[in-house]
């Protein structure tokens, strides 16, 4: 039993390198000494002509929080599309995140829990030292147009030193000042001040002059 389990974690650890040496090698990109690092059970789609440039440190994706994690990971990434990082990222399992045509996807530093949902139309950029909870989900658009109704994709920008609860939504538009909090279960559709407390459905804030740690 202990021998069919070696062979089991061996033979996965093998794949997860071969797939992580495989998107560094033939994924478009400025990364010097940075790496993509890809865990567990992924699939990806990318197109020759997207990007995924990293300054510094590594962008880590589907990453295990425990070792017998099962949940599975894609990223797609379409025509001219661009994923960059500042510094070291993670995105733990279970992501499904889509960059379209031309879109932009920026990533500070810090990390996205399990079950993420990220739909990039345009450009969606994510601070510096952020937390972020599972079940986080973030649309730069509506994908449809309303007749005669506004811009159906805007761009998204949460600052930096941003922690985020569990099952929040932030939609197409949204700016998030540095050092706030999110609420748990909040859907976030108009900016939040920096160093606010912010909750509910839709978003207010709560309070204001907040810090974290």
């Amino acid at each position: 039993m202990r021998s069919a389990l070696r062979n089991y974690y061996i033979k996965n650890i093998n794949l997860i390198r071969l797939s992580s040496l495989w998107i560094n090698l033939n994924t478009r990109g400025q990364r010097r000494d940075a790496r993509i690092l890809l865990f567990g059970k992924f699939f990806y789609s990318i197109s020759r002509t997207a990007k995924i440039n990293i300054a510094k440190g590594s962008l880590a994706i589907n990453r295990y929080i425990t070792k017998k994690d099962p949940f599975i990971g894609n990223l797609e990434m379409y025509e001219n599309a661009e994923i960059n990082v500042q510094n070291t990222f993670f995105i733990h399992s279970g992501c499904d995140i889509m960059v379209f045509k031309g879109a932009k996807l920026n990533l500070g530093s810090g990390y996205i829990n399990r079950y993420c949902k990220i739909r990039c139309y345009n450009e969606i950029t994510i601070g510096n030292g952020v937390a972020i909870s599972e079940n986080f989900t973030i649309w730069d658009s509506d994908a449809h147009q309303m007749i005669n109704g506004s811009e159906p994709t805007q761009p998204i920008v949460i600052g930096n030193k941003v922690w985020i609860g569990t099952n929040v939504t932030v939609l197409k538009g949204v700016k998030i000042g540095d050092g706030c909090v999110i609420a748990a279960g909040s859907l976030v559709t108009k900016d939040i001040p920096a160093n606010c407390l912010a909750g509910g459905v839709p978003a207010k804030v709560i309070k204001e002059n907040v810090k974290w740690k």
